[in-house]
């Protein structure tokens, strides 16, 4: 069986690494907003030439804290990919603020630049640019919509650890990177983890109050907070994996180049282009028959993702969620037809050549 993902596989090499981090850790008996996670934060900030980065929980909340740093009026739009994970909706929604769903270009998966501005109201106050499936959306027109706004650019880059869009890093081009170190992430911690880039010394303070009950001085509470904090365990898995964070990358980038080399068939492939560096967090394909494809694989013995079956406004949960429509076709015909295929740091190009062997013959 080769599987989609093989998380114990994935961190033999720095096995190690751990129980020495893990001892450490264990043994100074400071396990919250400690040294570590101090590391950790500094060494992310460097890692993307920034000055700041907040620790948190998890990646929904390094969104939801983003967004509450900018204290927006309640109702206020955020403008978002109507194929996104529904994490980016939840943590607007969260915040009391209204999603605005615009649909991707349906050659990169990401928001379509040309379809924003169309968008914009007098109640927009942000672009949430989601970096999905490790592609950095096309930045330069949004920027241009931001300043041309005077809006504020949250990042969704969840998926897009170390990727770059002409040269820059996803999580520098606006006010706030967020970032999910869910253990399937490219650096995944060993449990939830998330952060939050920056290089506004305000947005950075006010991050650290959000995350720990509104306090930076301990018995201090200078506004309303909550329980957000990324522990001092995680932050030293996590920069235990940082510095192979490019080799990680690399080996994904080379799996992907068998998969365009070599694929045959009626598979629509992801697009590349010389001005991005993708980061292949999900290798996806896409094909009519996509669910016959993905009972063929497992037969095959090759395991499979769709990275999602059901676009957000068609999520029961977000059932008259106002400033939704109802209906999204590209991002309906996107979630009807894509399967994501192994292509992680766990796998080998043996695995691969065996994946591409039984898709040339589907």
């Amino acid at each position: 069986m080769i599987p989609y993902e093989n998380l114990k596989r994935l961190n033999a090499p720095f096995v190690n690494k751990f129980h020495e981090r893990f001892t450490k850790v264990l043994d100074k008996g400071h396990y919250i907003l400690g040294d570590e996670l101090e590391a950790f934060e500094k060494e992310f900030a460097a890692y993307h030439s920034l000055p700041y980065c907040v620790g948190v929980s998890n990646g929904l909340d390094a969104l939801i804290l983003s967004l509450k740093a900018c204290n927006f009026p309640a109702g206020s739009e955020v403008i978002v990919p109507s194929n996104t994970y529904i994490a980016s909706i939840l943590a607007i929604l969260a915040c009391q603020l209204t999603p605005v769903l615009v649909e991707p270009d349906i050659a990169t998966y990401n928001i379509d630049p040309a379809k924003i501005e169309e968008a914009i109201t007098n109640r927009t106050k942000a672009i949430m640019a989601v970096h999905l499936y490790g592609k950095c959306c096309d930045m330069e027109p949004i920027t241009a919509l931001i300043d041309k706004y005077r809006l504020v650019l949250v990042e969704d880059c969840a998926q897009s650890h170390g990727a770059t869009y002409k040269g820059k890093l996803s999580g520098t081009f606006g006010g706030f990177g967020a970032f999910s170190f869910y253990p399937t992430k490219n650096l995944g911690a060993l449990g939830d983890a998330g952060a939050v880039i920056c290089e506004n010394e305000q947005y950075k303070h006010t991050l650290m109050q959000l995350r720990n009950y509104g306090s930076e001085r301990k018995y201090y509470n200078d506004i309303l907070g909550f329980n957000n904090r990324l522990d001092e365990m995680q932050a030293a898995f996590l920069s235990a994996k940082l510095p192979h964070l490019d080799k990680m990358n690399t080996h994904r980038n080379k799996l992907a180049r068998m998969y365009f080399d070599n694929l045959r068939g009626k598979f629509i492939l992801p697009v590349h282009n010389p001005d991005y560096y993708d980061v292949f967090h999900i290798f996806n394909i896409r094909h009519e028959k996509r669910d016959d494809l993905q009972a063929y694989l497992l037969k095959k013995g090759i395991g499979t993702v769709i990275h999602y079956p059901v676009p957000p406004h068609k999520q029961k949960a977000l059932e008259g969620t106002k400033g939704m429509k109802h209906s999204y076709p590209i991002a309906e015909e996107i979630h009807e037809t894509t399967l994501s295929i192994p292509c992680s740091f766990c796998h080998t190009e043996d695995e691969v050549a065996q994946v591409i062997d039984a898709l040339n013959k589907f």
